[in-house]
């Protein structure tokens, strides 16, 4: 299997380096931008990053899938995590107003694009409040108990 794994990765960078030497050059570019990014050497390289990434994506899925079903006290933790994230996105999203932009931006969007970005953001700001107090608490408890 691992004799299997490394010549399809050998194929897949001698493919790769193929077709970097089949993209356009920077003047045929800026030239034409348009053709350069429907350059079929280009739509190949998107072809082969997606699949790598739906291959790696599937794969990682698979194996923490496996791992957490055998274990029924780590499938516990992991659905506690899950809950726990989602009341955090589910908060994010109620607080954030969807007008935290300047009106020269609302022009580009709309409020529920701008509600969706302040959720990411509060949810960003509320997870790494929560890392700083996990990594806090334990030192002053250990500085408290000494």
């Amino acid at each position: 299997m691992n004799k299997i794994v490394k010549i399809a990765l050998i194929a897949i960078g001698l493919i790769g380096a193929i077709l970097w030497f089949m993209l356009p050059s920077r003047a045929e570019s800026e030239a034409d931008p348009a053709g350069a990014a429907q350059n079929g050497a280009m739509a190949a390289m998107f072809m082969i990053t997606y699949l790598l990434l739906a291959v790696a994506i599937i794969f990682s899925l698979g194996f923490a899938l496996k791992n957490m079903f055998s274990n029924p006290q780590g499938l516990k933790k992991t659905l506690f995590a899950v809950g726990g994230f989602a009341l955090i996105a589910i908060i994010s999203y109620v607080i954030s107003s969807g007008t935290d932009v300047g009106p020269q931006y609302m022009e580009m969007s709309d409020e529920a694009t701008v509600k969706k970005i302040g959720m990411g953001l509060n949810v960003f700001f509320i997870l790494a409040a929560v890392a700083v107090i996990l990594m806090i608490v334990p030192s002053v408890k250990k500085l408290v108990g000494k």
